[in-house]
């Protein structure tokens, strides 16, 4: 598509000139739509390149084997990007030993100051809950995925939206209100 944009472009540049050269405004018209033709072409390339990278990109992380170790009693794997309270190196601490089995990315810079923490949670228990249709709470440009009741939704316009879509958008789950383990709890054979 980008390579028929480019020869578009090129027929509507020969055409401007021959038609600027003879008067004809027949040929100035045919240059317009060829640019037109060329701009919905580039469009359209770019939108099929940018699947294949997002098609690319899911396959590679469902190839990805994540992470195991534990923070806390009970938790298994974290997901990979997602950032866990208070650790901002692979061991938790600047300057200590990374342990081998551990990883505490940063928090993602996108999200804002007030932002809470994401969940950490094992990857099986993630691929559970975004397999799950229950209602979460967002808001709007905000990263994370909550319950009603949550304290970070106070004050602030919120939607309903499935577990599954959220995770799909690209949501997380609330460090604080910890909908992943609700979810989970609600659902104990899922």
């Amino acid at each position: 598509m980008i390579v028929g944009s480019l020869l578009l472009i090129l027929v509507a540049v020969v055409l401007l000139v021959v038609g600027l050269a003879s008067g004809s405004s027949v040929l100035l018209i045919s240059s317009i739509a060829a640019s037109l033709l060329a701009a919905v072409a580039l469009v359209a390339g770019a939108r099929q390149a940018a699947a294949g990278r997002a098609a690319a990109s899911r396959a590679a992380g469902a190839d990805a084997v994540p992470p195991t170790g534990a923070y806390g009693p009970g938790a298994g794997t974290v997901i990979p990007g997602q950032a866990v309270p208070g650790q901002g190196t692979r061991a938790g601490r600047p300057g200590a030993a990374a342990e081998p089995d551990r990883l505490a990315p940063d928090a993602p810079p996108e999200d804002p100051p007030d932002e809470p923490a994401v969940q950490p949670s094992r990857a099986a228990d993630a691929a559970r809950v975004a397999q799950l249709a229950d209602d979460v709470l967002v808001v709007d440009g905000r990263p994370r995925y909550h319950l009603a009741g949550c304290p970070h939704l106070t004050g602030r316009r919120s939607e309903p939206l499935p577990v599954r879509e959220a995770v799909e958008f690209g949501f997380t789950p609330c460090a604080v209100c910890e909908p992943d383990t609700a979810l989970l709890i609600g659902h104990p054979g899922s």
